[in-house]
């Protein structure tokens, strides 16, 4: 499911494997975008700072991100392993990390879906021959009940706490920074918490606390824009615009509008995971914009929600326009600059620099043999078709 959303990747070493890697994580998210479109929608529109207001259906919000959405990648990625008895048992080991966390639980299930569908397939290769007949269904079901059942208490006991820790962990490090005055440093820990949907835990949780007590002491603060800055996610869906692959921009402009407009950044995430090295883009962006709003002593009066453009707009005090949307045009600037450069500029999107080179030792060889008589056994042979480049990444 995976190469339906990322080019193949060849070779072998640690960039080959981040890019699989990468390119499973895209597989188990990407099919679930209209779902995020969904929730974002509902968001963008129905929560108190909303654009229509309404206490009832922003009663759909919570429950979306917190259930729906990890259950629908647990689901996913189970079924990228094992079918749909992966996918079933996926589901149901995703809820094992989902109850009992304050956090969309986006991480564990993109651990425990896969697991609990690798650990089915196993069991069934184990069985399959020694299942009687007239058994199958009974023992297909009663292995999927034991092994989803069994993954999910697991995920309750160890794979949730962990992943509570490396959210912690995350907060702490961007208090730490924030304490020692090297706020564009912490975008190396919010931007890549951002892409593994950490964002709000370290927004609400750390960033906005600490905004607040500022604010109320200046009237403003540079904490709300840290994690909510739309200028580098922006910078990297412009660079996948017009750089990325063909297959998958004509979905950019809507995700720009829900991300940019609607302030809903988890639309961007999934563009960043299938290409994990334009985390760098968002990194540079994110530190360009805090240097600029650092310099220009900008600051919001309270956090903005969503990260919208029109939030920041009724956060912006008086007379601190140019600070505030200055740093986010540097942002989107520097991060579109970053992704496009990572991009190849469209290269990389079509074409590897190793076909590249294949292709032109391949028309050497052609140009050096031309004119040259064939053997006589290979006369009736047809000509080799010219290989044509698959879309892999450098």
């Amino acid at each position: 499911m995976a190469a339906a959303y990322t080019p193949a990747v060849s070779g072998s070493g640690l960039k080959a494997g981040v890019q699989r890697l990468g390119g499973h994580l895209a597989g188990m998210v990407m099919p679930n975008i209209g779902a995020f479109i969904a929730w974002g929608l509902v968001t963008a529109l129905f929560i108190p700072t909303g654009w229509l207001p309404n206490k009832h259906l922003g009663e759909l919000v919570d429950p979306t991100i917190t259930y729906l959405l990890p259950i629908l990648i647990g689901y996913t990625g189970g079924r990228m392993v094992h079918g749909q008895r992966g996918a079933v048992v996926g589901a149901v080991a995703t809820m094992g990390v989902v109850v009992g966390s304050k956090i969309p639980m986006f991480l564990g299930a993109m651990i425990v879906g896969p697991l609990a569908a690798y650990l089915l397939k196993k069991v069934d290769g184990y069985i399959q021959e020694r299942t009687r007949t007239g058994f199958e269904m009974l023992v297909d079901n009663f292995t999927a009940g034991i092994v989803g059942g069994a993954v999910a208490v697991f995920g309750v006991w160890g794979v949730g706490p962990i992943v509570r820790q490396v959210t912690k962990g995350a907060g702490n490090g961007v208090e730490w920074l924030i304490h020692h005055h090297l706020l564009p440093l912490a975008s190396v820990l919010i931007e890549p918490a951002k892409v593994l949907f950490l964002n709000n835990a370290v927004n609400h949780g750390v960033l906005a606390p600490l905004g607040f007590a500022e604010a109320a002491k200046d009237g403003k603060s540079i904490l709300f824009m840290l994690e909510s800055n739309p200028g580098p996610g922006l910078g990297v869906l412009l660079a996948y615009l017009m750089f990325g692959p063909r297959s998958l921009r004509p979905s950019v402009p809507a995700a720009i509008i829900i991300h940019f407009l609607g302030g809903i950044h988890e639309i961007y995430f999934p563009y960043i995971l299938m290409k994990p090295r334009l985390i760098l883009a968002t990194m540079a962006g994110s530190a360009a914009g805090i240097a600029t709003f650092m310099a220009t002593g900008a600051g919001l009066v309270a956090t903005p929600s969503p990260g919208s453009i029109f939030a920041y707009v009724a956060e912006t005090p008086r007379h601190g326009w140019i600070g505030v949307y200055l740093g986010v045009l540097v942002a989107a600037a520097v991060s579109f600059a970053v992704g496009a450069v990572l991009l190849g500029f469209g290269r990389f999107a079509e074409k590897s620099p190793d076909e590249d080179g294949a292709e032109a030792s391949d028309d050497g060889a052609a140009a050096s043999s031309a004119g040259a008589e064939e053997p006589a056994g290979d006369a009736g042979a047809p000509p080799a078709a010219p290989a044509s480049p698959s879309p892999q990444e450098a």
